[in-house]
């Protein structure tokens, strides 16, 4: 998710609506609470279904205020939601294909992560694995 916003940021260059800066589309906030939501939505829909719509009025929560702050379009807005729930589905897709084939020979893994990261000045790949 991080990797295409900061891409679209850096490859649009839309400005703010207050004009603060040229990096509005797409909504980083938004894309973070609806990739939030989507997650809250996966593993807990069998539990209770609150806990993802709460996570959605959250995460709309989010945009609609990026929006009466005046810090994103409502185009930014839609982008970067799409682009959260988007990554997420993503993720619980190609999760079963990657336990099975990166990870088939370790029987002692329960789970695995690995996510890029960027904070300005550096860039790189975390891995973390939760043995049994």
């Amino acid at each position: 998710m991080s990797a295409s916003v900061l891409s679209l940021k850096s490859i649009t260059k839309v400005e703010r609506p207050d004009g603060s800066a040229f990096n509005s589309f797409p909504s980083g906030h938004t894309a973070t609470a609806f990739a939030s939501a989507e997650f809250l939505w996966q593993e807990y829909k069998d539990v209770s279904i609150w806990y993802g719509i709460t996570g959605y009025l959250v995460a709309a929560g989010t945009g609609a205020f990026r929006i009466y702050n005046d810090k994103h379009w409502l185009t930014d807005v839609v982008a970067g939601a799409g682009i959260g729930i988007l990554s997420t589905k993503v993720a619980y897709w190609m999760f079963p294909y990657i336990n099975k084939h990166i990870f088939k020979s370790n029987k002692n893994v329960s789970s695995t992560i690995i996510a890029p990261f960027y904070n300005g000045k550096q860039i790189g790949i975390g891995m973390a694995i939760n043995l049994k």
